[in-house]
């Protein structure tokens, strides 16, 4: 079992956001367990600073390192991943939630407002990670998708085959899906996918993948394993 946990100023919103469908599922069936610490509970002063006044001036406030240290102490293990969403690190991809997939312990360390004391970042931190070149209010959001991402790789969590169709599991976009009617509002399902023929229907996927990921995200595209058979297919 995955031990997922949240250190966030808002428990209730994290909790929320993983909650819900197959994450959920997985909990119930004891695949991971989700939690959250609240380091307001390990500031000792009167009005439960968890944040202060930025060395060297400028807006906003920042967190304090011994308040949101003691909070991680109470629940971090010898062998644990402490993931920080942070704007400076590293693009978050599909091969980070697979290798992460694998932990046994894992937490998300959300921070608000002008973020952390560099300090503690750098002596709790064992990854650090962006959705994206854009700001959000605080991590909690950006730790619940990483959160999703990770768990429904871990054995148990969804259905081995569905893994295989992700998009990003072979570098690669992924292909659109049809269901009834046939034809809506004019529009008739390619007619590959009703062929029947399980050769036919595999090429066009394959075909689709490539096209859409050479078009639309050249960068995936230059970096894909391709076969014989893909080029042939690209042409």
């Amino acid at each position: 079992m995955m031990r997922v946990q949240f250190a966030t100023l808002f428990p209730e919103t994290v909790l929320c956001a993983v909650r819900y469908s197959i994450l959920a599922r997985a909990e119930a069936k004891g695949v991971v367990t989700f939690s959250a610490v609240d380091p307001r509970g390990f500031a000792t002063d009167a009005h439960k600073s968890v944040d202060d006044e930025p060395y060297g001036g400028g807006p906003g406030m920042v967190m304090k390192p011994d308040v949101w240290a003691a909070a991680l102490d109470s629940i971090k293990t010898e062998r644990c991943a402490i993931v920080f969403p942070d704007p400076n690190g590293r693009i978050f991809r599909q091969s980070h939630a697979l290798e992460l997939s694998a932990q046994n312990h894992l937490i998300f360390v959300c921070g608000h407002y002008e973020g952390f004391d560099e300090r503690f970042v750098e002596a709790y931190a064992t990854h650090r990670f962006s959705l994206g070149d854009f700001i959000v209010t605080g991590g909690e959001l950006a730790a619940a998708l990483m959160a999703d991402a990770i768990v429904r790789l871990i054995p148990g969590a969804v259905k081995e085959e569905s893994k295989d169709q992700d998009a990003f599991s072979d570098g690669l976009l992924t292909n659109p899906q049809y269901t009834r009617p046939e034809v809506w509002r004019g529009v008739r399902v390619p007619a590959d996918l009703l062929s029947g023929d399980h050769a036919r229907i595999r090429k066009w996927r394959r075909a689709w993948r490539l096209r859409a990921t050479r078009e639309r995200r050249p960068d995936l595209f230059s970096q894909a394993p391709l076969t014989s058979e893909d080029l042939d297919l690209l042409k």
